[in-house]
């Protein structure tokens, strides 16, 4: 019985996570290594991500710089940046490579938030399906006499609970990521 609210929760929490991960690939002005984490790189004949065999700070704010750790793979990340679409145009001056953001318009900072809310809402569907399935699970555990009807009551009150408790949490990351690329 609790390992239906468990998994459910767990699938919840999965859903929550990816959205973040989408929020975090979203350029707001300033410079953010982790646009980069899934850019890799041909390395000895092996995809690698540029994380593993770079340095990747930020510097004022506006700039990632990137130092490889073996300097013949700079045109090979400069190339890999260029073909993430980043939106980005790296600049090789032979020891390290420098990705400069510019700053965002109005309108662009105003779209930027409309395709946020966007993302937030089809995770909220998403919590919402996984809830839905969670129920009809519970339903079928009671017409099957696996549950009683009390139990089956307990459970839809705790599925209810999760849904609100993760709602909740993507309003609040929704809100602080439109609040993060509308600060000039």
């Amino acid at each position: 019985m609790e390992d239906t609210v468990k998994m459910t929760e767990e699938r919840m929490q999965k859903s929550l996570d990816n959205l973040l991960e989408e929020f975090s690939m979203i350029r707001a002005g300033r410079a953010n290594p982790k646009l980069l984490d899934k850019v890799a790189v041909s390395y000895y004949g092996q995809e690698t991500l540029v994380r593993n065999v770079a340095n990747i700070s930020v510097k004022e704010g506006r700039t990632i710089v990137i130092q490889p750790y073996d300097k013949s793979l700079l045109r090979e990340i400069s190339k890999a940046i260029q073909a993430s679409n980043i939106g980005i145009n790296p600049q090789d001056d032979g020891t390290l490579i420098r990705l400069t953001f510019p700053e965002l318009t109005g309108d662009r900072r105003k779209e930027l938030s409309k395709d946020i809310r966007k993302m937030s809402e089809e995770c909220k569907v998403a919590i919402r399906n996984i809830r839905r399935d969670a129920m009809d699970l519970v339903k079928k555990q009671e017409k099957n006499s696996e549950i009683t009807e009390d139990d089956r009551k307990d459970l839809e009150n705790s599925l209810q609970k999760s849904t609100d408790k993760f709602i909740k949490l993507i309003d609040e990351e929704t809100e602080k990521k439109t609040k993060e690329i509308m600060t000039v």
